[in-house]
């Protein structure tokens, strides 16, 4: 009789085996220290349901100037998302030139740039957003330059990365032949680098679509507002149309993205 074919050998068995024990002893203490019950989900499951079918289902839409007024939202919540991403993605590229060693004229600051971008970009959107409608007020400018704040330093990490990933090559050769800075950039790193910084450009877009809606939560305007204002006023099953929208606009845009990602990379 033949025995049995081990598919994982004893080493990494006893990893596994730790591995989910320590996983399982950190989802006991997280449970404990927030006080989660998982039963809790099944004992109030029908006050849930209850709520959801007689509240929010089924969805509406208001009709008039109330659904002018989403719509002009929904335009804002856009606009507000693409204003940040192309700023924060011109002032990026600049910046992220003097972020990478192999190509900024002063290397030693390199450090420095990566790591004001990386302590900006560690703080959320939303933490931005009552940082500065604390100190501003609020309205869509204000949204604006949070969601700067974070596209900006999202992609002057990203932008450096795919600068460091070049050939090192390219750039000794043309610092061989004696050209300049911005020579290197726009013969060197742009031919190499420019797939890369679209496609990051295009992936901060749609991180900056949510966030423009949360943010407008806040105070921030456009369509996250008007949520918050059907929800504030227990017009459930309107906030429930409104989130379809939002729902169905983030999608769209995700589509989008995705094709033109896959359109540059071929």
């Amino acid at each position: 009789m033949q025995g049995k074919i081990e598919l994982m050998g004893k080493r990494e068995k006893r990893m596994y085996l730790i591995f989910g024990a320590v996983i399982a002893a950190v989802w006991a203490v997280s449970t404990y220290v927030t006080e989660f019950s998982i039963l809790q989900l099944f004992t109030e499951a029908d006050t849930f349901w209850q709520f959801l079918t007689e509240d929010f289902l089924p969805p509406k839409l208001p009709g008039g100037s109330e659904l002018v007024n989403i719509v002009q939202s929904v335009i804002t919540t856009v606009a507000m998302a693409v204003a940040a991403t192309t700023v924060g993605g011109i002032l990026a590229f600049f910046v992220s030139l003097f972020g990478s060693e192999y190509i900024s004229p002063f290397p030693a600051f390199a450090k420095v740039v990566r790591g004001f971008a990386t302590f900006l970009r560690n703080i959320p959107a939303l933490v931005w957003a009552f940082i500065l409608f604390s100190s501003l007020g609020i309205g869509t400018g204000v949204a604006f330059a949070a969601l700067l704040i974070t596209s900006f330093a999202f992609m002057v990490r990203a932008f450096v990365e795919t600068m460091d990933e070049v050939s090192r090559d390219c750039v000794e050769s043309l610092l061989t032949v004696g050209a300049t800075f911005p020579q290197r950039v726009i013969n060197g790193i742009l031919p190499a680098c420019i797939n890369g910084f679209v496609s990051w450009f295009l992936y901060c877009f749609e991180v900056n679509i949510r966030a423009s809606t949360i943010v407008g939560m806040v105070g921030g305007g456009g369509i996250g507002l008007v949520l918050f204002s059907y929800l504030k006023s227990f017009k459930y099953n309107t906030a429930f149309g409104i989130i379809l929208i939002i729902a169905f606009m983030v999608i769209v845009v995700d589509l989008f993205t995705n094709r033109l990602r896959r359109e540059i990379t071929k």
